[in-house]
């Protein structure tokens, strides 16, 4: 679905008319507010947006979707562009800035590219998302295991920081590879990487 905003009446309809001859899904608006005031019910999509429009302009409708919703990939176009404007829109995540008229073979590439990037993103987010929910379900003391193991402390090093036995890390060890379901010690420092694990403090830092 590809939504279209835009308070030109023909340059709307008529990017519409392309979109829709090139397989796409359309809805149009007339205005950010309007678009707002559907993005319930609206599917999920490109947003192709205009800068300069009466009211909310394309920049604050930027600004209130990354509080709303910060899933959208957005595409923005104007015929009035300039290199300040594109900056802060590129800086703030939109994929694209093209000046109107937009070509066919200009629009269509950036949305595919738009569109690619933003299921790349959904699919990162989603399995950061996993990994976050599987470190979760350790207890307390196998998460401060599960610390100092990413960060090369041996079972001797992190029973003697922990104060208790090398046989009751080794097993707390097991029971932190099985819940994150890794085989390697490599792929637990990888899930560490992924939640963050590892730019926090170590629970040990001084030991």
């Amino acid at each position: 679905m590809i939504h279209v905003v835009d308070d030109d009446f023909s340059f709307r309809s008529a990017i519409s008319r392309v979109l829709k001859i090139s397989g796409y899904q359309v809805a149009d608006y007339d205005s950010a507010a309007v678009f707002l005031q559907n993005i319930k019910d609206a599917k999920p999509g490109c947003l192709l947006l205009d800068v300069q429009m009466p009211s909310l302009g394309g920049l604050q409708l930027q600004e209130e979707l990354a509080k709303l919703s910060p899933d959208w990939p957005i595409i923005f176009m104007t015929a009035h562009g300039d290199i300040p404007t594109s900056v802060r829109a590129i800086k703030a995540g939109a994929e694209d800035f093209l000046s109107k008229p937009v070509s066919k073979d200009t629009l269509l590439p950036a949305i595919e590219r738009a569109l690619v990037r933003s299921e790349r993103m959904r699919e990162s987010r989603n399995q950061q998302k996993s990994l976050k929910s599987l470190v979760e379900t350790l207890t307390a003391r196998e998460s401060e295991v599960f610390s100092l193991m990413v960060r090369g402390k041996m079972n001797k090093q992190i029973a003697h920081a922990l104060g208790t036995s090398e046989r009751t890390i080794k097993a707390h060890r097991q029971a932190v590879m099985q819940k994150l379901q890794v085989q390697s010690f490599a792929q637990a420092v990888s899930i560490a990487e992924r939640v963050g694990l590892l730019a926090a403090p170590s629970p040990s830092a001084n030991s």
